[in-house]
Formats: C-alpha cells, sequence, structure tokens
C-alpha cells in the first residue's frame, strides 16, 4: 500500500524534509498571491475572514526554508468543521489538528506539496484559526524583522546556525528560535502599551 503523509514517523519527515535554507526568492510572494487565489477561488468565502503571508519567506532578503505559511481567519464556529476540511482536501491539501498548548488555543493545520515519491513540489502551509488566536502575533513579527533590517538579519544568522546543527532534527530547529521570537513579541508588547497609554 502507498505510503502517505500520514503514516511518517518523526524519523522519516526528519529524512525526508530537512531543514535547508535558501536565498530569499523575490518570486516566493508571487507564489503566495497566486495560491491565495487559488484558495479563495476553492473554498466558501464564509470560512475565510482574512488571509496573510507569514513566515520566513515573507521576510525580504534573508534565507528561508522554501515553504510558504499562510494564516488564515476563519470564524470561530467553523473551527474544525468537516465539510471545511473536505474542501481543502479537494485543493490537494492534507489536515492535521495542531493540539492545545501554552498561551495557544487548538487550530487547524493544512499542508500541500509533501511529495514522498517523484520530483519536489512547492510546499504550503497554513494555519487556520480564529482571530484571537496567539498565532496571529506572528504577523506582528513578519512585520518587525520587515522594520528593522538588523533584527531580521539576526533571526537568519540564528536560522543558519540552526540549520547547520539541527538539519535533521525539525522539532529542535522549530523549538530553538521561540525564544528570539517570544523576546520580539514581548518588545512589541511593550511598544504597544507605551502607545496605549500616550493615546489615553
Amino acid at each position: 500500500m502507498k505510503k502517505t503523509v500520514y503514516d511518517l514517523t518523526k524519523d522519516d519527515w526528519n529524512r525526508l524534509f530537512p531543514v535547508e535554507l535558501l536565498d530569499h526568492n523575490p518570486e516566493w510572494k508571487t507564489i503566495y498571491k497566486a495560491e491565495k487565489a487559488h484558495i479563495l477561488q476553492g473554498i466558501d468565502s464564509k470560512f475565510i475572514s482574512h488571509m496573510e503571508h507569514f513566515g520566513s519567506t515573507s521576510i525580504p532578503n534573508i534565507k528561508a526554508k522554501p515553504y510558504i505559511d499562510i494564516i488564515i481567519e476563519t470564524p470561530k464556529e467553523f473551527l474544525f468543521d468537516q465539510a471545511l476540511i473536505d474542501a481543502f482536501e479537494k485543493l490537494g491539501y492534507v489536515y492535521f489538528k495542531v493540539p492545545e498548548r501554552e498561551n495557544f488555543d487548538a487550530y487547524m493545520s493544512f499542508g500541500k506539496g509533501y511529495n514522498l515519491e517523484g520530483p519536489k513540489a512547492q510546499i504550503f502551509h497554513i494555519h487556520m484559526c480564529s482571530k484571537d488566536n496567539m498565532m496571529w502575533q506572528q504577523i506582528g513579527f513578519r512585520d518587525y524583522l520587515i522594520a528593522n533590517p538588523e533584527s531580521a538579519k539576526a533571526y537568519e544568522d540564528l536560522k543558519i546556525d540552526l540549520a547547520t546543527t539541527h538539519k535533521n532534527d525539525r522539532g529542535a530547529y522549530v523549538l530553538l528560535k521561540t525564544d528570539f521570537i517570544n523576546n520580539i513579541l514581548k518588545l512589541l508588547t511593550e511598544q504597544n502599551k507605551i502607545k496605549d497609554s500616550s493615546q489615553s
């Protein structure tokens, strides 16, 4: 029987899809826009309130894994809706539920492009959640790095180091970026507090 992504072990994922960083490709933005149009054409508009490109491929001039990360806001009543899952599967996506964890409510995740055989395909990750999910802080992180090239370069340096030491450990690569990301998010929270107090 043909193996699917649902059959992969952690070791399989690390072996088949190691951490590999590429120079920034301006075409990533165009690829996102084309996939956004594809999604909007194939998914009922009632399920989608807002959509953004985030992650390192959305930040100019830094290396990134060539995966297009997309975050989609959906009304809370449609979270984990089977009709929504079925609609994404018709677009070639596989569905995974991201469980609740510290500060994050459970949400929907979809992936496409994880070819287990044959030529590599463009990989897309969709994170689908309601507007109050902490995942939306990633948009603030993206915007901060775009506006602050020195911080973006520091993030790139960290990623390059981790991609060297944890090329075959995707989980560790992601986990060891957490402190850097959280420090930026904490800075943004403090900036917003100062901004709010000055306006009151």
